[in-house]
């Protein structure tokens, strides 16, 4: 039923259990089966499902959690509720519950009316842009004694996507006696048909670098990436340093085999930094639908460049509301030009923006495909970089410092003026 290559992982009672995997290589699954089972066989055990962003858990964990118990045919002794999100055991009142980092209050106070909060799953780690953020689940839950039965344990599982990232430095550079580390891929997975293992031995020759992250669970590298100047984690804007920031908004269009990708990003030209803040990426999506997610997030009263090959979706898009729709500028050099101003900026990405993050991982030059004796971008798993290209079109239009000088000439209040201490 939970299949082979897990056996130490399922077993292990280490304080931190650390496991990295590629897709399809049953983290995800394993995990959720282990949790459903722990609860039912350690009385007053309690788990804690954390990630970076709350509102994703229904779709990821508590819908991965709901399956294990079906899974193992015990779905009738467990009832699950989304307001408030989560999961009790009815024969023992034992609570499965959901937090995210970005309400921090919850998080640091969640407490279990029965038995001890003792295990914690960390699922997509790599969203945790900061090690103190961990410090400051860890250092909160699971807390104190426990019964003899009972034993602390910290789960994280996550894609390797960034050698960087402090999840490398902190677990796997740097043995520890209270952590035990796992990594695992499809070739493992015995439960892919041939059509599954299909897509990764063309990915393998295709993308190799992506192969290794996504499919054998190895750490990304950085050799040959288009984007090497970014970093994951907010970017904190000062009202004193706000004028110097604007919104900008990309949208590429996808259908059946590519992603429909939109990416909203701040610039800043005076000290050259970008900040990718939203995004989102979804298959089939209807003009409708793009049209629906759009107002949903509060952008359709903002310019917005599109594909311009795509120009009845731009007018069907102006039709369902988003006024401010623009074909994006292409020309015989616009992707070389277009890649070379953003590489002139320091980038930050918003650990939620998921897709953005494994696009910037895996976006390599190709030496095979050379335009004026200089390499292109593969074109693949660029969707939202190319939405990022198409926006990026109209920062060289936004002049901050002369925006500001404009204002105080008109008499207008502006951010510096604030700042000195004005009575607006």
């Amino acid at each position: 039923m939970v299949g082979k290559g897990y056996g130490e992982y399922w077993n292990c009672k280490s304080r931190y259990r650390v496991l990295k995997g590629g897709k399809a290589s049953k983290k995800s699954a394993t995990t959720a089966l282990n949790f459903i089972y722990r609860i039912m066989r350690y009385k007053e055990s309690n788990l804690l499902v954390v990630r970076q962003v709350m509102n994703t858990h229904r779709d990821s964990t508590f819908a991965q959690l709901k399956w294990a118990q079906s899974k193992l045919g015990v779905a009738h002794l467990w009832s699950n509720t989304v307001s408030p999100m989560e999961m009790t055991y009815i024969p023992t009142g034992q609570k499965i519950l959901f937090r995210g980092f970005d309400d921090v209050l919850k998080l640091a106070s969640t407490t279990v009316p029965k038995g001890y909060l003792n295990f914690v799953w960390i699922e997509e780690a790599f969203e945790i842009e900061e090690e103190a953020d961990f410090e400051k689940l860890d250092l909160s839950v699971p807390r104190g004694s426990l019964p003899n039965h009972l034993f602390k344990q910290t789960t994280l599982t996550f894609n390797p996507w960034s050698s960087e990232h402090w999840l490398k430095k902190r677990f796997f550079d740097t043995p520890d006696r209270n952590t035990a580390t796992f990594s695992t891929n499809y070739l493992i997975n015995e439960f892919l048909d041939e059509t599954d293992r299909a897509v990764f031995e063309r990915m393998k020759t295709a993308n190799r670098r992506k192969y290794e992250v996504a499919g054998l669970g190895n750490w990304g590298i950085s050799e040959g990436l288009v984007f090497e100047n970014w970093e994951i984690g907010k970017k904190i804007i000062s009202e004193k340093e706000r004028y110097k920031w604007k919104s900008f908004f990309g949208l590429d269009y996808g259908y059946t085999n590519d992603p429909t990708a939109f990416i909203a990003f701040m610039a800043n030209p005076i000290d050259k930094e970008l900040y990718i803040y939203d995004e989102f990426y979804k298959k089939r999506m209807l003009n409708c639908h793009i049209a629906e997610e759009i107002k949903r997030k509060g952008f359709s009263k903002e310019r917005i460049r599109a594909d311009c090959a795509e120009p009845k979706s731009n007018d069907d898009l102006r039709r369902l509301g988003i006024s401010r729709i623009m074909p994006s500028s292409k020309g015989s050099d616009s992707i070389l030009n277009g890649i070379a101003g953003i590489c002139e900026y320091h980038i930050f990405i918003d650990p939620a923006c998921r897709n953005t993050i494994k696009e910037f991982s895996s976006y390599v030059y190709d030496p095979k495909n050379l335009k004026n004796g200089m390499p292109l971008p593969k074109d693949s798993d660029n969707h939202l970089c190319d939405a990022l290209r198409y926006a990026f079109f109209d920062v060289k239009f936004f002049h901050p410092e002369e925006d500001e000088e404009k204002r105080v000439e008109e008499g207008g209040i502006t951010a510096k003026d604030f700042n000195k201490g004005w009575d607006i």
